[in-house]
């Protein structure tokens, strides 16, 4: 089901790292437990494969997920990557030609292989995190989240999950009271 999946947080790169919930959580939520998860997902992402989704796909995403997260998080932090993190991501940097088709509308091929898509993917993330929109991201404060998502206007405190705000702001409320005692 779609709802499984926090595709809210301002691009598909970013979104894909939210398929971990609560990563910091002594319970985190995996929202891609198994290839038809992750099919599914892909095709919520408007990234379906030709090729079908295995096992190991389900592995690779999982890695480019947590090789993205504490590259994203150190952009928000303003921390330099390692050359381990650098090195990873440009393993995933795979080329994939782009192959455009005027239909409705503009549409770019499907990846062959999801090992394409996660391509895609990690080229996003890397565009976005060497390139001015870095300076867009920011990370949830709640500890047991720390999603990334992007604030273009600099205007949000929490990600967009209203969980996260409800704590947030509850803690914000105990902790004036306290102070007003």
């Amino acid at each position: 089901m779609s709802e499984d999946f926090r595709l809210d947080m301002g691009a598909p790169w970013l979104n894909l790292v939210a398929t971990r919930g609560r990563h910091f959580g002594a319970q985190p939520v995996e929202r891609l437990p198994t290839a038809e998860k992750l099919r599914e997902w892909l095709a919520l992402a408007e990234l379906t494969p030709l090729a079908p989704v295995t096992d190991a796909d389900l592995d690779r995403a999982h890695e480019l997920r947590e090789t993205l997260r504490p590259l994203a998080l150190g952009a928000v932090d303003d921390l330099a990557p390692s050359a381990e993190q650098v090195r990873a991501l440009n393993e995933l940097l795979v080329p994939e030609p782009v192959h455009l088709a005027a239909l409705d509308r503009l549409h770019r091929s499907a990846p062959p292989s999801a090992a394409a898509a996660f391509a895609r993917l990690a080229h996003q993330a890397a565009d976005w995190l060497t390139g001015p929109l870095r300076h867009d991201l920011r990370a949830c404060p709640e500890q047991d989240c720390r999603g990334v998502f992007a604030d273009p206007g600099g205007r949000r405190r929490w990600c967009p999950s209203p969980a996260c705000a409800s704590r947030g702001r509850v803690r914000a409320l105990r902790e004036r009271r306290r102070g007003g005692s």
